[in-house]
């Protein structure tokens, strides 16, 4: 059995770290929940308790969001890669046409998803720059009569995120927030809809939440099937189907726990002095290690890097690993480094990590 002592400093990209204490309140009510007298998995969705849970959960995330009143919560299955096609199939009108930002590889992904549903118009993109860089909110193509503009706020691939939001021309702003929401406070007036997957600053896997106003989903997806329909999940408060109700529990206690670490604004403080130890570790190692995308458009949440000897990568890991760094290699498509900096990475962690990055490159350079 494991203990606290053989736990590793977890920086993977998703899922990804779970505060400690979380962990240990969820295996202390697995067997029995309250006074249910069961496990929360196995009760009743129909059940008070969990109707309540839902409730419960869905105020707590719209009070972390900051989201302003009229908005709602949708807990739905899937991931944010279902929210690629449910955006469209719900938003996007027969006839009309849809606006993306493309930023990265999972913003492209949601393009492409888009225009197999209808007419999807890129509005930017920084594919040419090899993702580096993300645009100032002039740059990106004004689009109006679109039925919407997507954009993806943190590029978990490529280590990058948006620092200003684009003006778009009327058009409802639909943003895919999975690797951000409440890493750092986001300005959720500016936006028709966010759809963000639970297993980055959420929770674990298996539940995606959709936060929108509420009178863009009342009537999403006119002819669409039920299961597909934002509308059936607001009318039903997510309880349409069978939902995800550990997910949802899961969700609800690292919300508590982000309440208790004084909210996003004091997670955002956190969160930017731990990608600063990083990154100033990159910045002066004297072109041992290399940034991977232009220094204003970093990502707070993933650090991205390369050795600039690229046959030492495979070493920095494998030392890496031996010494209780997990979840460190970068995305396959990219291939060097990456440090996922989540809410519940701790300081220490960062500030070992930073101090190993060191240490290589001195033994290395």
């Amino acid at each position: 059995m494991g203990t606290i002592e053989t736990r590793k400093m977890n920086f993977n990209p998703g899922p990804a770290a779970l505060p400690l204490e979380v962990l240990e309140e969820a295996r202390d009510s697995l067997v029995s929940h309250g006074k249910l007298g069961m496990s929360i998995m196995e009760a009743s969705h129909r059940s008070p308790a969990v109707e309540e849970l839902f409730r419960e959960t869905e105020r707590r995330l719209l009070s972390l969001a900051e989201a302003p009143a009229g908005y709602r919560v949708l807990f739905m299955g899937g991931g944010a890669s279902a929210q690629f096609a449910l955006v469209p199939m719900n938003l996007l009108p027969r006839g009309g046409f849809a606006a993306y930002a493309l930023t990265g590889s999972f913003a492209e992904k949601a393009y492409e998803e888009a225009a197999r549903v209808g007419r999807a118009e890129i509005a930017f993109s920084s594919k040419e720059s090899g993702w580096r860089r993300a645009p100032v909110p002039e740059e990106v193509r004004s689009t109006p009569g679109a039925a919407y503009l997507h954009v993806t706020v943190n590029n978990t691939i490529e280590g990058s995120q948006w620092n200003g939001l684009p003006v778009t021309g009327g058009a409802p702003l639909v943003g895919d927030v999975t690797s951000c929401l409440l890493g750092r406070r986001l300005d959720l007036s500016k936006f028709s809809l966010v759809y963000a997957g639970a297993q980055k600053n959420l929770g674990p896997a298996g539940v995606t939440a959709v936060i929108a106003k509420e009178s863009i989903l009342a009537d999403a997806g006119e002819g669409l099937p039920l299961i597909f329909r934002y509308a059936t999940y607001l009318k039903n408060d997510s309880l349409y189907n069978t939902p995800p109700v550990h997910s949802v529990y899961m969700m609800n206690l690292v919300l508590r726990w982000t309440e208790r670490q004084g909210g996003v604004a004091a997670l955002e403080t956190a969160n930017a002095a731990k990608a600063k130890r990083l990154y100033d570790a990159i910045d002066r190692s004297g072109g041992f290690y290399e940034g991977a995308v232009e220094e204003a458009a970093r990502s707070m949440m993933n650090v991205i890097w390369r050795i600039a000897d690229r046959k030492l990568e495979n070493r920095f890991l494998a030392m890496a690993e031996e010494n209780g760094f997990e979840g460190l290699a970068g995305h396959r498509s990219v291939g060097g480094m990456r440090a996922s900096l989540y809410n519940a990475v701790s300081p220490e962690s960062c500030g070992a990590l930073a101090e190993f990055m060191n240490e290589f490159a001195r033994l290395h350079g």
